[in-house]
């Protein structure tokens, strides 16, 4: 059974996945933005393994 902060957790990585595909299809990609979106991505994953 999933809990309320985990569904949080799963929706704000599902946003960050698109945020990400957005950035990456443009065309001119910005390295800064994506690496931080590819570090929150990261961050809210580790937690999602830890739950």
């Amino acid at each position: 059974m999933q809990t309320t902060h985990q569904q949080a957790l799963e929706t704000k990585h599902a946003t960050l996945d698109r945020r990400i595909a957005d950035e990456v299809h443009r065309p001119m990609p910005d390295a800064t933005i994506l690496t931080g979106l590819k570090r929150q991505k990261l961050k809210l994953k580790e937690e999602l393994s830890g739950l």
